[in-house]
């Protein structure tokens, strides 16, 4: 990619991983690598214009009935397209339905905007991971085949080391921290042809292995806050956003941050 490239608007596309969950704010909302980025490339750009129509939970059948369309209108210089995990984690996965609906929504927005990205998602290290391992890499197969058929872009993220690490992800155990998303905006800031930033791949600083007793006690605490109810949803066919429009459904200007040593006026 050039590296002098200039973007004048982005539409981010997805389901929590591109809301911005766990990356939380002081009034109880989420940021996330989307809203990073959309700063980054607003702060060198006049005019600069965002949109991100990501819900928590939403299947690749719901972004696509309910997301893909509007984000093609958009007609946006970047489109990001993250979605199907949540469909690998079900105990009932059809890939073959996945893999169609994943084409129908990248035949849609490749041609409607200036660049589509596609990600090969971050999977947390550990006996879930394992589990699901081989879903996940013939989802990521078929990402690739289509970036190479329809010119996107693909950011790889499974491949990053630091990216697995558990210190990396929340207590849900299912979504990053703020490093974690921070690590993702520069790895999608770099896959668009822009100056890096920062090292995302760079790994952890080495700590010793948490002790067995608060090794237990976390698995405790994320049986009985996240696991049951993630459980429970599943099996009454509920899902975390039922109801939940996007945070910023409509392309529009996206203002410049404010510095952190800068009060607003009254």
């Amino acid at each position: 990619m050039e590296m002098n490239a200039s973007y004048t608007s982005f539409v981010a596309v997805g389901d929590s991983f591109t809301e911005g969950m766990s990356d939380l704010l002081p009034d109880g909302s989420y940021r996330g690598w989307a809203d990073l980025l959309a700063a980054r490339l607003a702060a060198r750009t006049p005019d600069f214009r965002y949109a991100n129509l990501a819900v928590r939970g939403k299947l690749i059948g719901q972004i696509v009935e309910e997301q893909v369309g509007p984000a093609a209108a958009m007609r946006a210089d970047v489109v990001t397209l993250v979605g199907g995990l949540n469909d690998a984690l079900r105990p009932k996965y059809d890939m073959d339905r996945v893999r169609a609906l994943l084409t129908e929504a990248v035949e849609k927005l490749a041609p409607s905007c200036g660049q589509l990205v596609l990600m090969r998602s971050p999977g947390r290290n550990g006996p879930v991971m394992e589990r699901f391992r081989p879903r996940m890499e013939e989802l990521f197969a078929h990402i690739e085949d289509l970036a190479a058929r329809h010119g996107a872009l693909v950011v790889d993220l499974y491949g990053s080391a630091a990216l697995g690490d558990p210190r990396m992800w929340d207590v849900d155990r299912l979504h990053l921290t703020a490093d974690g998303h921070r690590r993702v905006a520069e790895a999608v800031w770099q896959t668009l042809g822009l100056p890096p930033e920062d090292d995302w791949l760079a790994p952890l600083p080495h700590s010793p292995r948490p002790r067995w007793a608060t090794r237990r006690v976390a698995d405790a605490r994320f049986a009985r806050e996240h696991l049951a109810p993630w459980i429970g949803r599943r099996l009454t066919g509920r899902s975390s956003g039922d109801g939940r429009p996007a945070k910023r459904p409509d392309l529009l200007p996206y203002p410049m941050p404010r510095p952190m040593d800068e009060t607003p006026q009254p």
